[in-house]
Order: C-alpha cells, then sequence, then structure tokens
C-alpha cells in the first residue's frame, strides 16, 4: 500500500460523527483516520450510516470501482437499508436526480456523450476573453465601492455563475434565487423540509425554462441539450431537467469555493501571498495547489456497494453507502510530502480534487480558467488585498460535499478616502498578461 503506518484497533462499533466541528475543520479528523482508521464507519448529520475512505490511494482505486455504484435507484435500495429519522428526511424531485453523477454505464455514457464537446479544451479556451471581460467588470465594481466586502458575494460568485449561465442560456433574473436554492440542497443540516422545498422550487423553474428553449431555441447549450431530448432514445424529460440542474450546480459552486478558499489561504500566508504577486506565472500552478490543499469538495458524492468490497483490508458489505474523502486524500502524506504545507511551488498533479475515473467533473478545465482569471485579476487589482476579520471568526458550510465559506469578508484597500480610478479594461487585460 505504500503506508507507513501502522492501523490502530478500534471498537467494532465506533462511529465518526461528520458534525459541525468537523464541518469548521475535517482536516484534524481526516489525520487522524487516515493513521488509525482508514476506512471508517460514520454518521452524517441526518443520521445516515456511511463509510468513509480517507486514504490517497484507497480513494484513487475507490473512485474508479465499478463496484461503487452511482445510480439512483440503487442508492434509493441502500437508503431503505439505513433509514433516516423523518426529520432528517429531505424528498429529492426525481427531475433533478436522473443526471450523469447519480448514473452508471451506459445511462452515463450516453448522457457525458451530449456535454463532452462543449467542455473541451479547446472550447474553453475559447471562453477567456468573456471571463476575463465579466472578472474586469465585477472587479471594477468592486474598485468603486466600499474598501470592506464578502469577496464571496462581491466576485467568486458572479463570476462562475455568470459564466455558466450565458453558456447555457440562463436568465439573469433568478441567477441569486438559483444561489439560494442551490446552498439549500448542499447542506447537510437538519432543515429536510427545506431543501426539499428547495428542490421543488429549482425543478419547477428548470422545467419552465427548458419547456422556453424547446418553444424558442436560442444558441446555447442547453437549448442544444432540448434538442437532443427530442429524440427518445438519446435523453428523456426527466434527464433534460437533470442536466440543466447539474450543470448549473456544479458549474458554479466548485469555483466559488475554489476562489474563496484560495484566496483565504493566501490571505493568511502574506509570505505566499507576495510571492505569488512578485510572479504571477506561477499561477496556475497555485489553482492547482489551491485545489489540492483545500479543495472545493469534501467528500465526493455517495456512492453504494453493490457486492462486498475490500478497501483498505476492510469489507464493506453489499447495500453500504460509502464517501470517498477527497479532502484527506489531496493531504496524505503518504502522496504529497509535507501535504499541510501550502507551497505554490508543488507539482500537485493527480490531485483528486475534481475526482478520478469515470465520474471525473467534466468542467474541469473550465473551473482551472476560470481559477486562473480569477486569481490573475485579485492580485492585479487590489495589492492591498487582506483580511477584514480574524480567521477563526469565519465560518464554513454545513455540508457533506461541499468545502467552502458562508462569507469572506475582506479589505480591498486601507482606507475608504481614495476609491482609486477604474482602469480601461484593454489596460487591465494586457498587464495580466
Amino acid at each position: 500500500m505504500g503506508h507507513g503506518r501502522s492501523r490502530v484497533g478500534r471498537p467494532a462499533d465506533t462511529v465518526v460523527e461528520l458534525d459541525p466541528a468537523f464541518f469548521a475543520d475535517p482536516h484534524a479528523l481526516y489525520a487522524r483516520l487516515r493513521a488509525e482508521d482508514p476506512v471508517a464507519r460514520a454518521r452524517t448529520p441526518v443520521g445516515l450510516p456511511v463509510w468513509v475512505v480517507t486514504r490517497y490511494d484507497d480513494a484513487r482505486r475507490a473512485l474508479n470501482d465499478p463496484r461503487l455504484a452511482k445510480d439512483a435507484t440503487g442508492f434509493a435500495r441502500a437508503l431503505e437499508r439505513h433509514p433516516v429519522p423523518p426529520e432528517g428526511r429531505a424528498v429529492f424531485a426525481q427531475e433533478l436526480s436522473r443526471h450523469m453523477l447519480s448514473s452508471d454505464p451506459p445511462d452515463h455514457t450516453r448522457l457525458r456523450k451530449l456535454v463532452n464537446r462543449a467542455f473541451t479544451m479547446r472550447a474553453i479556451a475559447g471562453m477567456r476573453p468573456r471571463i476575463e471581460a465579466i472578472a474586469t467588470g465585477l472587479a471594477d465594481r468592486m474598485a468603486a465601492g466600499p474598501a470592506e466586502v464578502d469577496l464571496l458575494d462581491a466576485f467568486a460568485f458572479p463570476l462562475p455563475m455568470s459564466v455558466i449561465c450565458d453558456l447555457l442560456g440562463v436568465p439573469d433574473a433568478e441567477r441569486e434565487t438559483f444561489r439560494r436554492w442551490s446552498n439549500t440542497l448542499l447542506s447537510s443540516d437538519g432543515d429536510a423540509a427545506g431543501r426539499t422545498a428547495a428542490g421543488t422550487a429549482m425543478a419547477e423553474y428548470l422545467t419552465a425554462l427548458v419547456a422556453e428553449k424547446r418553444a424558442r431555441p436560442a444558441d446555447d447549450m442547453l437549448s442544444a441539450i432540448v434538442a437532443a431530448s427530442e429524440h427518445a432514445d438519446r435523453l428523456s424529460a426527466d434527464e433534460t431537467v437533470s442536466m440543466a440542474f447539474l450543470l448549473l450546480v456544479a458549474g458554479h459552486e466548485t469555483t466559488v469555493n475554489l476562489i474563496g478558499n484560495g484566496v483565504l489561504a493566501l490571505l493568511r500566508r502574506p509570505d505566499r501571498l507576495a510571492e505569488l504577486r512578485a510572479d504571477p506565472e506561477l499561477i496556475p500552478r497555485a489553482v492547482e495547489e489551491f485545489l489540492r490543499f483545500d479543495g472545493p469538495i469534501n467528500l465526493a458524492t455517495f456512492r453504494h456497494t453493490t457486492e462486498p468490497v475490500e478497501i483498505g483490508g476492510v469489507t464493506i458489505p453489499p447495500g453500504e453507502v460509502v464517501l470517498v474523502a477527497l479532502a484527506s486524500a489531496d493531504r496524505d502524506p503518504d502522496h504529497f510530502p509535507a501535504a499541510d504545507d501550502l507551497d505554490l511551488h508543488r507539482d500537485a498533479a493527480g490531485h483528486l480534487a475534481f475526482g478520478f475515473g469515470l465520474h471525473h467533473c467534466l468542467g474541469a478545465p473550465l473551473a482551472r480558467l476560470e481559477g486562473d482569471v480569477a486569481f490573475r485579476t485579485l492580485l492585479a487589482r487590489f495589492p492591498d488585498l487582506t483580511l477584514a476579520v480574524e480567521p477563526d471568526r469565519l465560518r464554513w458550510r454545513s455540508s457533506i460535499l461541499m468545502r467552502g465559506l458562508t462569507r469572506l469578508p475582506v479589505r480591498l484597500r486601507e482606507t475608504d478616502d481614495a476609491v482609486p480610478p477604474v482602469r480601461p479594461r484593454a489596460e487591465t487585460r494586457h498587464e495580466r498578461r
């Protein structure tokens, strides 16, 4: 296995609680589990028993193991074996669950093929000017406003949300509402009724949007997906709405947290921030290190065992729910030396922030490009950027899936006395290059 650590015996009935302390600092728990109990029994905040895989080698294999299935029907059967208390049970709209991330081949192959072309490296590279224009516009507004802002609200959210909505052809009007629905759905707190309501509202909105694209198609990806759904053997009505849901949620959530977590990591380490300012050519490598160091996904989406599966010396029975801890794997010191250090010169290739194998994130090239543009823009425009609160006052989202802050208050400059002039867009682009 390549691990020089001995496994400390733990009682068979020991269950790790994925509680608020875990959301605040998952890395402390992960360090212990990697050393003592690398394939651990755990319980989510709503009471669902799961198995958590924490070491890099085990995680990478698990992510690509077909016996760890993703299909929604099989997962529902696994939930029947481990029913959660009624107050923790959200009813998820079926129209939102028939997407790539909740399917296995051959359905997964068919669904992914429909959108693969839009996310090729070449297609994404062609989006850079538009992404730069959005980032510049957001930075202009920030520079012209108060000295202190919530960077998530002012920059990290609207940048990727504008990009994915442009790509899909989603109107501006509902973007903030969509963000609230997304945050609620991805929350792991006890508000099952709230998650059910958010899912229902989102399904209704997307169903209406799909109907609009069918009646009045435009030159956007969602219209193309709807056109494909006219062929019943390729895409069902539920699959069309589910695809829109997945692309919208995944298309912004990952980048919001990449930007937020990466900026926080830099602001807590002024020497690293100064290093990156001095050498912007490090930014692509720095983005990979941000993804590894405190990536946007904590635990990968639910998988369930279709037969007994041995992982890390532990046999998990069939019908069990398995969570692969991406954030833990990427801090495994047996794979990444000095893994708890933020090293902007590190070769972080092979990190699992975007998953691995069949379900590797389709939008990874887009997230990387958005991250590159975001950090170039922020570093160039705000040389005095600092945290506006003590780090221990920051709060992390209560989410099994997402690793991200609820707010990121920052000071853009030392005082409000002199609002810096807005630089011409062409000059800003030139400087960033």
